[in-house]
C-alpha cells in the first residue's frame, strides 16, 4: 500500500496559530461566566444572550469573509484581518465595567473569528488532496484544542498566583493572542492555485451556485447546532454543583481533553470510512452527554458529562468541514464554508438565548434535556439524507 502525502507546511502553521489564539481566547472564556454572574451580578440569561450573539456574529462574518475570499483570489490577507483584530480586542475584556462593553469585547473577537474563519478552512481545502483531508482538519482542530485545553489550566493557575484577581488574568491573556498573529503573518503562504486571474461572478451569485450536496449539510448543520449551546453552560453547571468561582474552569479542561485527544483520530477515520457514520455518532455522544449532566449532581457526573460533551465535538466539527470541502468545488469552497458557518450561526445564537432562558426559568436540568431532545431530531433527519459520494478531483 502506498503511504500517504505528508501534511502541507500551511496546515501545521495554521493549526499553531490557532493553537495560540485559542489559549487566548479560551482564557477569557473560561473565565467570563464567573466575571458576568460574580463580578458583574449578571444572570444566566445575560450570559446567554452575549455568548450567542458573539458566536452568531461569528459565523455570520464567515458568510462575507469566504465569499470575498473566493472572489479576491486571496486567503491569506483575510486570515491576517481575522488574527489581527482578534489581538487587538483582547485589552476590552479587562477594562469591561458592564455588559455592554463584555458585548463589545466578545463581538469584535468573534467578528475576528469570522473574518479568518471561511479562508482559513478554505486554505486547508486548497492544499490538501482528498485522501488526507480528514487528516488535516483533525489536526488543525487537535492543534486548536490544546491551546483551548491549556486555557482553563492556565485560568486556573494564575487564579490561584493572583488572588483570584480576574482583570489581571486577562491582561495576560494578551500575550498569546499576539503570538498568534506574528506567526501568521511571518510563516503562512499564500496557496499558489490562487493566484490564477478567474472570472469573478457577481457576489451573491455564488450562494446560489451552492450544490446538493451543500444545501443538505446546511440544513443538518443548522439543526444540529440548535442543540449545542455556548460552553460557557459547561462551565455554569461546574458552579451549580458547588465549584468555586477560581475552580469553575475545570469543567472546560475536561470538554477540551476529551476533544484534542479525539479530534485527530476522528478527522483521519473520515478518510477510511462513511463521514455521516461519524457525525451520526457524534450526535448519539451528544444525547448521551446533555442527559447525564441534566442528572447529575456530583464531581463525577459532571466530569463524565463534559468528557462527552468533548467527544461529540471531536466527532462532528472537523468531519462537518472535511464534508463541506468535499461537496464544494474549488471556485466556491470559501463561499461554501461561509454559508455553512452562516446558518450555523443562526442556530448558535437561538441555542443560546434559549438556554439562558431555560437556565433562569427552570434550571440545569431542563436546559440540558431540552439540548438532548433537539439533538435527536437532528440525528433522525441525518439518518433520513442519502449516503454522500466520496470527494473525487475537480
Amino acid at each position: 500500500m502506498a503511504s500517504r502525502p505528508p501534511l502541507p507546511r500551511n496546515v501545521w502553521v495554521l493549526g499553531f496559530v490557532s493553537l495560540f489564539m485559542d489559549l487566548s481566547s479560551e482564557i477569557y472564556h473560561a473565565l467570563l461566566p464567573a466575571f458576568i454572574t460574580m463580578v458583574l451580578g449578571l444572570p444566566a440569561t445575560a450570559l446567554g444572550a452575549i455568548d450567542g450573539v458573539a458566536e452568531a456574529t461569528a459565523n455570520f462574518a464567515k458568510l462575507f469573509s469566504g465569499r470575498l475570499s473566493d472572489r479576491s483570489l486571496r486567503r491569506k490577507p483575510w486570515i491576517m484581518g481575522g488574527y489581527g483584530l482578534a489581538a487587538l480586542s483582547k485589552p476590552l475584556f479587562p477594562l469591561a465595567t458592564s455588559a455592554a462593553t463584555v458585548m463589545l469585547a466578545r463581538f469584535t473577537d468573534r467578528i475576528a473569528k469570522g473574518i479568518r474563519g471561511s479562508p482559513r478552512d478554505a486554505m486547508i481545502a486548497d492544499e490538501t488532496p482528498a485522501e488526507i483531508r480528514g487528516r488535516a482538519f483533525g489536526l488543525r482542530q487537535a492543534l486548536d484544542t490544546v491551546g483551548a485545553l491549556l486555557a482553563p489550566l492556565v485560568a486556573i493557575g494564575l487564579m490561584a498566583l493572583l488572588a483570584s484577581d480576574i482583570r489581571r488574568v486577562f491582561w495576560i491573556a494578551i500575550i498569546p493572542a499576539a503570538l498568534s498573529f506574528l506567526l501568521a503573518w511571518l510563516a503562512l503562504r499564500e496557496p499558489k492555485q490562487h493566484l490564477a486571474p478567474i472570472k469573478k461572478a457577481p457576489f451573491f451569485h455564488g450562494f446560489r451556485e451552492l450544490g446538493d450536496e451543500t444545501k443538505r449539510l446546511l440544513k443538518v448543520g443548522f439543526l444540529f447546532t440548535l442543540a449545542r449551546f455556548s460552553e460557557a453552560f459547561l462551565i455554569l453547571k461546574g458552579i451549580d454543583i458547588g465549584l468555586s468561582e477560581a475552580l469553575s474552569p475545570i469543567a472546560l479542561a475536561i470538554f477540551n481533553l476529551a476533544y484534542v485527544v479525539l479530534a485527530y483520530p476522528a478527522g483521519s477515520l473520515s478518510d477510511r470510512m462513511s463521514p455521516r457514520t461519524l457525525l451520526i455518532g457524534g450526535i448519539l455522544v451528544l444525547i448521551a452527554g446533555n442527559v447525564v449532566l441534566a442528572e447529575t449532581n456530583s464531581f463525577a457526573g459532571l466530569v463524565l458529562g463534559t468528557a462527552l460533551w468533548g467527544a461529540h465535538m471531536a466527532l462532528t466539527q472537523g468531519i462537518f468541514s472535511r464534508m463541506i470541502a468535499d461537496s464544494a468545488p474549488d471556485k466556491l469552497r470559501a463561499t461554501s464554508f461561509g454559508a455553512f458557518y452562516f446558518v450555523t450561526g443562526i442556530g448558535t445564537l437561538l441555542a443560546s438565548l434559549g438556554a439562558g432562558w431555560l437556565w433562569d426559568r427552570q434550571g440545569a436540568s431542563a436546559t440540558f434535556l431540552t439540548s438532548a431532545g433537539v439533538a435527536a431530531v437532528a440525528l433522525a433527519m441525518l439518518s433520513l439524507l442519502p449516503e454522500e459520494p466520496r470527494a473525487i478531483a475537480r
